[in-house]
């Protein structure tokens, strides 16, 4: 017997016609077909693919959200999920369909659109023989059964920073950490979990997905598939003297395509939540800089590098395959889950769900230099590539930026050295090079409001280990003191 659960809101109201145009100022429909389209990825993603429970999803999920989209979400309506059918609608409008979410296998959720039926998910892109999330993973000191190094010093003193975390005030007032996860040299020396989020948890990494959008492409490359340097990187661009030709991998992934983007925050919704396909994305945007000369964030940026891979291989199951078969497998990723707009494009720019143990695999991959056991993924060069500044800087204090990574080589208390992935609502994953670190950070963060000091967080964690780090050598010594002295 089919299952229909609800997610508590309020009834749609609205009842004028969805506007069709693509502009920055939609009509009243559309905004509320965008968070209705919100809720109804969340709550399937959140359901089918984290397994978390409806008031967990209410919690983490769909408070916090835009500052624009609250007042709107008690205007849609309760968010029905169909177990048998594994969608998510949600009520907008008197007359347009709901907004759907479907999940599929391996692949996550994908946002129908607007207009769209459920009825309609028959003509969505089919994923055949994609890597399942249940197989565990035992076989690397991040196995979903290993447990804490016994590394006492580490344990005793990282603790201090770690549970400071998620006291939602040390690092920030209303800040909401769900998990912190912690390496030394690929081992876990720290971990901790709130708010129903587990190790096997997966959440939405947000733009921490640019960074491994930036590590597939960087196993491409390796591959010969395609070219940091390579002109003409999707087809939209290579039409008679198209100037954007000229856009090279090594411009998107440095945010410097030159290309118009004048969305707030480099936001995306009408893909994102709206049921746009990536390819509406990338072809009405013009160049407004030449590339290469301007730091610009943009998420399309991100999207055109992963449509390049798409075309490059010219065949859609081999990329639907890639980024698992050469990149997350092989590092023990099992429970990432790389979502699809309903044309089969990636949305990797953001809608990247990650437990925070996967998210510390991927950056310990690049503490071992694209190496993992003795296959390796990615080249030196392209380690060099996401750690050197690029010609084109942000304005913002403490950070650079690098094939998709922030560098933190200016931020206080911080190595030099450091580099992470940054994303909404609180998402860190921060590789510590001279510590042979990786720190992880995931959260629920109120958007536009509550900011973790991931800067102060990951000092205080160095220094944490530091002091740890010289406790057990001064522990060392006198045992090999007493040892001498016994022995004389």
């Amino acid at each position: 017997m089919r299952r229909i659960l609800a997610l508590a809101a309020g009834l749609a109201v609205a009842t004028t016609p969805l506007a069709q145009a693509q502009n920055s100022d939609p009509s009243d429909t559309t905004k509320l077909a965008l968070v209705a389209g919100y809720k109804a990825l969340f709550t399937c993603s959140g359901y089918f693919s984290a397994g978390q429970s409806l008031p967990e999803i209410q919690a983490n999920e769909l408070s916090g959200i835009y500052v624009d989209y609250r007042p709107l979400m008690n205007q849609v309506s309760n968010a029905k999920i169909d177990e048998d059918n594994r969608t998510v609608l949600v009520e907008f409008d008197n007359d347009l369909p709901p907004r759907a979410a479907v999940w599929r296998p391996g692949i996550g959720c994908s946002t129908l659109p607007v207009g769209a039926t459920a009825n309609m998910t028959a003509w969505l892109p089919s994923f055949a023989n994609m890597p399942s999330m249940d197989e565990p993973d035992n076989s690397t000191a991040l196995g979903d059964n290993v447990t804490l190094t016994e590394n006492t010093f580490a344990l005793d003193l990282l603790g201090v920073p770690v549970s400071f975390a998620f006291d939602e005030a040390t690092y920030g007032a209303g800040t909401r950490t769900s998990a912190v996860v912690v390496l030394h040299k690929g081992q876990v020396v720290a971990e901790q979990y709130a708010r129903g989020i587990d190790r096997t948890t997966p959440q939405r990494t947000w733009s921490v997905a640019k960074s491994l959008t930036s590590t597939i492409i960087g196993a491409a490359v390796y591959d010969g598939i395609l070219g940091l340097d390579n002109e003409a990187i999707i087809s939209d661009f290579n039409k008679g003297g198209d100037p954007r030709r000229a856009i090279t991998l090594r411009h998107v992934l440095n945010m410097a395509s030159g290309l118009e983007s004048n969305n707030p925050g480099s936001r995306t919704d009408r893909l994102y939540f709206g049921g746009a396909a990536v390819a509406d994305q990338l072809d009405d945007r013009s160049l407004e800089a030449i590339p290469g000369t301007r730091f610009k964030y943009s998420n399309v940026d991100t999207l055109i590098a992963m449509r390049a891979l798409r075309e490059a291989m010219g065949n859609d199951a081999a990329y639907r395959a890639f980024p698992h078969t050469e990149v997350l497998q092989k590092i023990g990723a099992r429970h990432t889950v790389l979502e699809t707009d309903w044309n089969g494009d990636y949305i990797s720019s953001s809608q990247i769900w990650m437990t925070a143990r996967d998210m510390a695999r991927l950056g310990q991959l690049y503490l071992q230099d694209g190496k993992w056991g003795d296959e390796q993924i990615l080249s030196p060069d392209w380690i060099d590539f996401v750690t050197t500044p690029a010609p084109a800087q942000p304005n913002r204090d403490g950070v650079g930026y690098a094939g998709s990574f922030w560098l933190m080589n200016d931020t206080d208390g911080v190595p030099a050295d450091a580099f992470a992935g940054f994303g909404n609502r609180g998402q860190y994953m921060v590789v510590v090079p001279s510590r042979e670190l990786v720190i992880v950070r995931r959260g629920f963060d109120v958007a536009g409001e509550a900011r973790f000091e991931i800067g102060n967080f990951v000092a205080n964690v160095v220094g944490a280990f530091d002091a740890a780090e010289q406790a057990r050598l001064a522990a060392e010594a006198a045992e090999a003191a007493l040892e001498a002295e016994e022995a004389n």
